[in-house]
């Protein structure tokens, strides 16, 4: 059986000394974390690694002697080979290196000093394999810093891999890499950070001033939740309005974000960690790019432009929408249609058209200081812009929902009364207990009447038929519209910026495994090998890292969609979520 050590690089050119790191358990392998350098007293060893063991919850321990002689040092190997009398352990390693040479020499020394395996040597069980031994060399900090993908075991009762007990081991030693040569201690050590510490004046800052941000902003938070619980708003019309308007509902979701992000709680699990950052990423360019969109509108006038283009083109709207009822009202097509109900239904039309065109010159000295009051809430973000005219663009084309509801339920009222006459014909009835078709006897009064009532209906179906069919694309385009406004919404709230920034700065934050190169092969030396991160791919971050989100997307498919257009049922394909998860 193969026994692995994992070796750290910055460890190569160390100075003699003891080598600290843990067994991993249940598998033949090593892990070095450092070493302890030479002078060193073997008590203040044992009494440092028991306080860094209580701390980190890690069992280190001296795996052995590192060895690489200087001039003066000729007895070094021998003392550092005694030195396993008082570290006892199962297997005393003996690594050393020559100057001028890239390999190590590695033997292994059971606690009876007797040696257990020399790949310089055959093995005396009768057996001619070498090699025994391979060394695996790594990058401590990229392995500490690094998350081994799936987060998650695949099962939960399963033990760990080998390699991810690897990655755990070196992350939960940081304390261990926390002492450098600068620090006035009885032991020197080597390992990544043995140089000085790594530190960042602006990340520290940015950690002393998250503390007061956090409370503030959940100081806020508890306003926000406090003038939501009064009664006014949980009166079931307002509850149903906020839930119908965008500008709501992306609060609400701000909401919950902010809580998230800002929460005074340390993530837990890397999962909680991500989840945070990208939120805060999210939010941080949210608001970037809502100020930008404010610097553009306030710029030149553009507010006052955008005002007085806005009236002008809803009469356009009205009269082109008057130019098509009165096309329909004629012969439209050169199709026939039946005359009292095309002016019935063209006049009821155009007269929903004169109040709307009403409605619009009567807000029109007040719609540049509206538009002036919502640009302003860019500064909340791009998001809140994007649905604000969400909500604007459905108020609006307010009249064109009413024409489709209007023209929807005539349509869908006749559908069902011609299937219903339909079945009479063919002696059948829907029963509606066992919601099914059953047979029924019907008497010559019956038939007679529904005779004629199917006849009435199915001539004036087509003239319904065509205001509905022309309502409804005029709605599903105003949708449309909307959607993509949902939707770039859904893109800024849930799309993973921090994730894939980790992705193309520092690959290696995000493993998916690893992959191994022979680096040195020399005769009488082990096989050494290093040991090299594998990052994810993109598409993984998108489906791992995608922050959860209200949701605009299709909540029926599109073949039930299709039947509904067809039999003149409601449609809202853009309809939001109810629940929204946050697991």
């Amino acid at each position: 059986m193969v026994l692995k050590i994992f070796f750290p690089q910055c460890c190569n050119t160390a100075e003699s000394g003891l080598l600290v790191g843990r067994w991993i358990p249940g598998h033949n392998s090593a892990v070095v974390l450092a070493v302890i350098h030479y002078p060193f007293i073997p008590n203040q060893v044992k009494k440092y690694l028991n306080e860094l063991q209580s701390q980190t919850q890690v069992e280190l321990i001296v795996l052995g002697s590192w060895s690489m002689p200087k001039e003066g040092q000729e007895g070094m190997d021998s003392f550092l080979k005694d030195l396993s009398t008082i570290f006892p352990q199962k297997c005393w390693l003996q690594l050393s290196r020559e100057i001028g040479k890239r390999g190590f020499t590695c033997h292994v020394v059971q606690n009876n000093g007797k040696l257990l395996q020399d790949p310089e040597t055959e093995i005396k069980d009768g057996s001619s394999e070498k090699d025994k031994i391979t060394l695996i060399h790594y990058d401590q900090r990229k392995v500490m810093l690094s998350q081994i993908h799936p987060v998650k075991e695949v099962k939960s009762d399963s033990e760990p891999s080998e390699l991810r007990l690897v990655f755990q081991t070196v992350a939960q030693s940081q304390l261990l890499f926390s002492q450098d040569k600068y620090d006035d201690g009885p032991l020197k050590l080597t390992h990544w950070q043995s140089e000085g510490r790594e530190a960042s004046i602006i990340a520290e800052l940015l950690k002393q001033a998250s503390v007061p941000v956090c409370v503030f902003l959940t100081w806020l938070l508890s306003l926000w939740h406090y003038f939501c619980s009064f009664r006014i708003f949980n009166v079931r019309p307002v509850l149903f309005i906020s839930s119908k308007l965008s500008t709501c509902v992306q609060s609400g979701h701000r909401a919950l974000n902010f809580e998230t992000a800002f929460s005074r709680k340390r993530a837990a699990t890397h999962t909680d960690f991500m989840r945070k950052a990208n939120i805060f990423v999210s939010f941080l360019v949210d608001i970037a790019l809502g100020l930008l969109l404010i610097s553009w509108l306030y710029r030149e006038n553009r507010i006052s432009k955008l005002a007085n283009t806005l009236v002008p083109m809803a009469d356009h709207v009205a009269k082109e929408l008057q130019e098509l009822l009165e096309w329909l009202m004629g012969a439209p097509a050169g199709l026939k249609m039946n005359r009292a109900l095309d002016q019935v239904l063209g006049r009821f039309f155009l007269y929903h058209i004169h109040l709307w065109i009403n409605y619009i010159h009567l807000m029109s000295p007040f719609i540049e200081r509206i538009l002036w009051y919502v640009g302003l809430s860019a500064c909340l973000g791009l998001t809140f812009a994007l649905s604000i005219l969400s909500d604007i663009v459905a108020l609006l084309t307010f009249h064109i929902y009413c024409f489709y509801v209007y023209g929807a339920r005539l349509y869908c009222l006749k559908i069902y009364a011609l299937s219903s006459l339909w079945r009479l014909f063919r002696g059948k009835k829907w029963n509606v207990l066992r919601q099914r078709v059953d047979s029924c006897s019907y008497d010559l009064d019956q038939l007679l009447i529904g005779t004629l009532l199917f006849t009435i209906l199915l001539f004036l179906l087509p003239t319904t038929a065509l205001y509905y069919l022309v309502f409804t694309l005029l709605r599903l385009v105003v949708v449309l519209f909307q959607g993509v406004i949902h939707l770039s919404v859904d893109f800024i709230n849930s799309f993973p910026l921090f994730a894939i920034g980790l992705r193309i700065c520092r690959p290696y934050r995000l493993a998916e495994g690893v992959k191994f190169s022979v680096l040195c092969e020399d005769p009488g030396t082990p096989l050494h090998l290093m040991m090299e991160i594998n990052p994810i791919k993109f598409s993984s971050v998108l489906q791992l890292y995608r922050a959860p989100t209200y949701s605009c997307y299709p909540k029926d498919s599109w073949a039930l969609l299709c039947k509904k257009l067809f039999v003149g049922e409601l449609v809202y394909p853009w309809k939001q979520k109810k629940n929204v998860k946050t697991d």
